[in-house]
């Protein structure tokens, strides 16, 4: 069976997507019932995960399917949710598909928070994973071929993918598995798996010699571009490059197999020859090199055969030449395999769990819209209030409609009394003095919110540079001052809102205390009113006139203006357009949104008709102040003018202005209690915010200084230093390198059994001994032993008999050789051996089938024993003692 390479997963970390994207969508989405629904989406995507990374995968079409479709969510997911290191941190950690790790230091692994680095990680996976699929597909059926060069394609496109895209995804340096060149590598090994698979098609299916010549060929230059990326590189482990190495040479030769055979059907006997020797060169070196890797043993059989049977035919018939192999025509190629483009959906079921939320581009598109039309209902809402307020101070400037009203010169004007009823209804002082007290305790809600959350980031930010400094360079993650950048403009916007809303409640503030006394005057019953109000003389004569009447009538066009702006202010307001329809429509055609265009237009086309309605209110306003004050310089003229008349005139006018003083004071100070409530909210998510990401930041911080712990504690604890020559013993020579381990599976090889040590040189002998019958001379060897050794430079023991029987032990006993004698009182030390009593041989005829010794000596000298020499020292050992 062909060999093939397949590529092992990535493991990940769990990860809990649902706490942090619940929040999200609680805070974006506030409907109770869309609510519901994304967050049973969110759980959906957290089981989906889970499916997909959180359990070991069978080598399944099925466990590919669940991959690509967690794939596709992810996708999906990617642009409707803000995912990144300052706004919805997540922060995912895989670990390297090749390292195997180290007994102290563990695997390498890499977290990172950013959702492009999961994507390209679950890619990887996918393509790992239809790798080993296609790897254990039967490739003697058609079937099992034709889903092998699908899988394989597919794995290379994957491959390809992450390799064009990885670096933008991680904005940072990748771990070696994922890199640009170690995928590129494998898209490439996947191409020529691929091709490979196409070659088996062809050969079994008995097509033409030449189009099995050409995909073979094409094959071959697949596996030696492979070949050439990675082989000064150790990104891939090192079983790979043996394996492509032989798989070139393998395909090189099915090439010049095929393309001989048709140059025998083309009577090129020559160039035959010269193909089938340049493929037997070929299968010699792999069966040398790589014979461990992938066996060639058939097809060198069948090429020996070709050459055998095309020499003999050459030499006794056709003697045709045999031209040399780079003088033969170059084999041309056929490319039937294209790695798979990845374009998502890749799954066939997937289904987006969040297709109702819109992207976050439209997102963002609709935020910045909804700015913009409350900017417009704002601007158009406070021209007409500043108009009518302008109205008012007019109106209160010349005593109208009070002056009117008060032609008795002794009661209370029905303006004034109504004023004052209004205001009693709405709380009179009571009421303004809560809202004003309400309001430092708002305000400093928010700003201790706003403190804590910029505290909270100050503290991190300390932290990670204090590590920083430490670490040095291997602290390698953002910088928290970078990294928190926009959380801290944002913060500061807020704390220039909260200044401006403390000026503005200073302005508010003074107005109530200028106003104060006559508000308070206004709360009064009628009786004490009216009494406050000083008395003048009637005027009775006036109220027939045809100034008042024109004057009446002239306030009367004015209060018809300020009644159609409340209305029209009700109809600005109450303008809806739902603008995400443009915006994804704006986003499918062009990849991109025109936020500004499209909104201005928008704008336009809605606010238009109420902007120039606005517009003719106040022209009209004008024209009718205009009148009202040229009706009442005449009105004035006709009045009898007193010291009385003017203090009364000049009290209504405070107390017209005062009522006015109220609403707007009132308005402004309800309008302050909503902003600092829902600036309250606004700084609570911010505050979140804040949380969440140093949440992130500190996970990150621990993964990375488990991480920095682990490689301290892989690195040496001291330099490296040469060890002296007598203490080092002297090394054997370097034999060829072992070979790496096979992917594949290799039969154990039998175990060979451990040899004996080798014998020890026999003593001399004394001419006594030599001339012992049997004995051979004094100059020649020993029959059947070795020849005469050095004396260890260490003792030794000696070795132990070899009887027959024993099989693998060669050399039989020298005669007169006692092999236990050097555990007697030799090797003991001086103080023992008075002690110890001579050693008494054992006494055993041979054993059955063993044959004496050449030579046998004295029946009272034992066999085994050497006669001692009287004239050497008493116990001196054979072996130098230490």
């Amino acid at each position: 069976m062909a060999t093939f390479i397949s590529v092992p997963l990535k493991k990940s970390s769990e990860v809990d997507l649902v706490k942090p994207l619940s929040k999200f969508v609680t805070a974006t989405y506030p409907a109770a019932e869309e609510q519901a629904d994304y967050i049973r989406s969110v759980e959906e995507l957290n089981k989906l995960r889970k499916s997909a990374l959180g359990r070991p995968l069978d080598k399944h079409e099925s466990s590919l399917e669940i991959l690509l479709r967690y794939y596709d969510q992810l996708c999906a997911v990617e642009p409707k949710f803000p995912f990144s290191e300052n706004q919805l941190c997540l922060t995912f950690t895989w670990k390297d598909a090749f390292d195997k790790g180290s007994l102290f230091g563990g695997s390498v692994k890499l977290a990172l928070a950013s959702l492009g680095y999961e994507k390209t990680c679950v890619l990887f996976n996918g393509a790992a994973l239809a790798s080993q699929i296609a790897s254990e597909q039967n490739l003697d059926s058609d079937e099992g071929l034709k889903a092998a060069a699908k899988y394989y394609q597919l794995a290379s496109g994957a491959f390809g993918h992450i390799k064009d895209t990885v670096l933008s995804a991680l904005n940072r340096e990748p771990t070696m598995d994922i890199s640009p060149e170690t995928v590129g590598t494998l898209s490439l090994i996947m191409l020529a798996q691929a091709q490979e698979v196409f070659f088996l098609k062809a050969t079994s299916d008995k097509m033409k010699d030449a189009i099995i010549a050409k995909l073979a060929n094409q094959t071959a230059d697949f596996y030696g571009d492979a070949f050439k990326q990675c082989q000064y590189k150790e990104n891939l482990p090192k079983e790979v490059l043996p394996v492509l190495s032989a798989k070139h040479c393998i395909m090189q030769a099915n090439a010049e197999l095929h393309q001989s055979l048709l140059a025998k059907q083309k009577k090129r006997f020559g160039e035959e020859i010269a193909r089938l020797q340049h493929a037997t060169e070929l299968v010699k070196t792999v069966a040398s090199r790589y014979d461990e890797y992938v066996s060639v043993k058939d097809l060198s059989d069948r090429i020996s055969r070709a050459l055998t049977a095309a020499k003999k035919d050459n030499d006794f018939i056709y003697h045709d030449r045999v031209p040399e192999v780079k003088d033969l025509e170059h084999i041309g190629k056929a490319a039937l395999v294209k790695a798979t483009t990845i374009t998502p959906p890749l799954s066939a079921k997937f289904t987006d769990l969040f297709e109702k939320m819109v992207p976050m581009a439209v997102q963002q598109s609709m935020s910045v819209y909804s700015q913009r039309k409350a900017e417009t209902v704002n601007r158009l809402v406070g021209t007409m209030r500043e108009a009518t307020n302008l109205c008012n101070g007019v109106l209160a400037s010349l005593n109208l409609p009070a002056a009117l009203e008060d032609l008795s010169g002794d009661s209370i004007p029905q303006s004034i009394v109504e004023k004052a009823r209004a205001i009693v209804q709405q709380g009179g002082l009571q009421s303004i003095e809560q809202l004003i007290r309400d309001l430092p305790e708002l305000l400093t809600r928010n700003r201790e919110i706003l403190e804590e959350s910029l505290k909270m980031l100050g503290d991190e930010e300390s932290t990670d540079s204090e590590l920083r400094s430490k670490f040095s360079q291997r602290w390698n993650r953002t910088p928290s001052g970078d990294l928190y950048k926009p959380l801290r403009a944002e913060g500061g916007n807020f704390r220039s809102v909260l200044d401006k809303a403390v000026q503005a409640d200073q302005v508010v503030r003074e107005r109530y205390n200028t106003h104060c006394e006559m508000i308070a005057l206004l709360c009064k019953p009628e009786a004490e009113l009216t009494a406050a109000i000083p008395s003048a003389n009637p005027v009775k004569t006036l109220q027939g006139s045809e100034v008042v009447s024109v004057l009446r009538s002239q306030l009367a066009q004015l209060e018809e203006v300020k009644k159609e702006r409340e209305g029209l202010e009700v109809e600005i307001k109450g303008v809806a357009f739902d603008m995400s329809s443009s915006f994804l429509t704006a986003l499918a055609q062009d990849g991109a949104i025109n936020e500004e265009a499209l909104s201005m237009s928008q704008l336009d086309q809605s606010y238009g008709s109420y902007s120039q309605r606005v517009q003719a209110s106040l022209r009209s306003q004008e024209e009718l102040l205009g009148k009202v004050q040229a009706s009442h310089q005449e009105f004035s003229k006709l009045k009898q003018s007193n010291s009385e008349a003017n203090d009364r005139e000049e009290m209504l006018k405070k107390l017209a202005s005062a009522h006015d003083s109220y609403v707007e004071i009132t308005s402004n100070l309800r309008e302050g209690t909503k902003f600092y409530n829902d600036l309250t909210e606004i700084l609570l998510k911010f505050q979140n915010k804040c949380s969440d990401i140093i949440f992130a930041r500190k996970t990150e911080r621990d993964e990375l200084l488990k991480d920095l712990q682990q490689s301290i504690a892989r690195e040496p604890s001291a330099p490296s230093f040469n060890v002296p020559a007598y203490q080092t013993n002297p090394a054997p020579t370097a034999a060829d390198p072992t070979p790496a381990p096979r992917t594949v599976f290799q039969p154990q090889q039998p175990q060979v059994k451990a040899q004996p040590p080798q014998r020890p040189p026999p003593p001399a002998f004394t001419p006594q001994a030599a001339s012992a019958p049997g004995n051979p001379p004094d100059n020649q060897p020993q029959p059947g032993n070795p020849p005469p050794m050095a004396p260890p430079s260490q003792a030794q023991g000696p070795p132990y008999p070899t009887y027959q029987g024993y099989p693998g032990y060669a050399y039989q006993m020298p005669m007169g050789y006692n092999p236990y004698a050097a555990y007697g009182q030799y090797n003991m030390p001086p103080a023992m051996q008075p002690n110890m009593q001579p050693y008494v041989p054992y006494q055993q005829a041979p054993a059955p089938g063993q044959g004496g010794f050449p030579g046998t000596p004295p029946t009272q000298q034992h066999p085994y024993t050497y006669q001692q020499q009287p004239q050497h020292p008493p116990h001196q050992p054979y072996y130098p003692q230490q």
